[in-house]
C-alpha cells in the first residue's frame, strides 16, 4: 500500500463508502502479512525503495510457494534465491509469469518496471568459476531497475584480459567484482578505477583456500582504497548494495 493507496483508503472511510472496520481491516495489512510461517514485509519497499527477497534455502516449498503467493498480491516484482529448479516447477503452477535463473538458481517474477538510471552497473569475474555468484549480483540489481555489463573471465592469471575491458568497467558507476583462490581482481580493479568497487569473495579454489576464507581475508586487506567487502559467495548483497550507490543521485 503507497501513499496514494492510503490517500484513497481513507478518504473513502470520511466519504462513508467503506465502514472504520474494514478501513481497520485493511490497515492491518499495512506493514506486515502473518502468513502463519513468516511476516512478509510488505511495507519495505515503501520505507527502503526495495521489496523483502526470498532467501530459499532452510524453507519447505510449501512455505516458499506461501509467501510468493502473498507478494503476488502486492505490485512489487519478486525474487528469491538460492532456488533449485524443482522448487521453481512448483512456483510455476501459481505463477506462469516466474521465471529462473539457473547459473543464478534464481526466481524472478517481473511485476512492474522499476525507475532505470542512465548510469549501469558492471559485474565483473576473476574466472568462469564465478558466474554464478556474479550471475546472482547481476540479476539483482537487474530487478531492482538497473543496467548491468557482465565483465567475464578477466583474472590476474592473465592480466590482459582486464586492461581490454577496461572502458567498459571504468564507465560503470558501480563495479562489483567476483574472485576466488586469492581474490585478488578486486584489489587490481580498485587501483584502476575512480568508482567505489565491491569485492564478493567466492568459495573457488583449492583446498588452502577454505572455501572462499583466503579470498575474503585477501579482500579484507585490500591495499586499494574503494574497496568494500561482502560475505562469501553473496551475489545477492552485492548486487543490492551496488544497486543503491547506482540509484544515489
Amino acid at each position: 500500500m503507497d501513499d496514494k493507496d492510503v490517500r484513497l483508503l481513507l478518504e473513502n472511510i470520511r466519504d462513508k463508502k467503506i465502514s472504520i472496520e474494514d478501513g481497520i481491516s485493511r490497515l492491518q495489512h499495512v506493514s506486515y502479512v502473518d502468513l502463519g510461517c513468516a511476516k512478509l514485509d510488505v511495507h519495505r519497499e515503501r520505507r527502503v525503495g526495495y521489496p523483502e527477497v526470498i532467501y530459499c534455502p532452510g524453507k519447505t516449498m510449501e512455505q516458499v510457494k506461501t509467501i510468493v503467493q502473498a507478494m503476488l498480491a502486492t505490485d512489487s516484482n519478486i525474487l528469491a534465491t538460492r532456488a533449485t529448479e524443482a522448487l521453481y516447477e512448483e512456483i510455476k503452477t501459481i505463477c506462469p509469469d516466474a521465471a529462473y535463473n539457473h547459473l543464478a538458481r534464481t526466481i524472478t517474477v517481473r511485476k512492474k518496471e522499476m525507475s532505470m538510471p542512465a548510469s549501469y552497473i558492471a559485474v565483473v569475474t576473476a574466472g568462469t568459476s564465478d558466474l554464478p555468484v556474479a550471475e546472482e549480483a547481476a540479476v539483482t540489481a537487474e530487478i531492482f531497475g538497473n543496467r548491468v555489463e557482465r565483465i567475464t573471465d578477466v583474472g590476474v592469471a592473465g592480466v590482459h584480459r582486464l586492461f581490454d575491458k577496461l572502458p567498459a568497467i571504468r564507465g560503470a558507476k558501480v563495479i562489483v567484482v567476483a574472485a576466488g583462490m586469492e581474490g585478488a581482481l578486486p584489489s587490481l580493479v580498485g587501483g584502476l578505477v575512480d568508482k567505489p568497487v565491491i569485492a564478493v569473495p567466492t568459495s573457488v579454489g583449492y583446498g588452502a583456500s577454505f572455501q572462499g576464507i583466503a579470498a575474503l581475508l585477501s579482500m579484507l586487506n585490500s591495499c586499494a582504497g574503494g574497496v568494500c567487502v561482502v560475505n562469501i559467495d553473496n551475489g545477492f548483497g552485492a548486487g543490492y548494495m551496488a544497486s543503491m550507490i547506482n540509484k544515489l543521485r
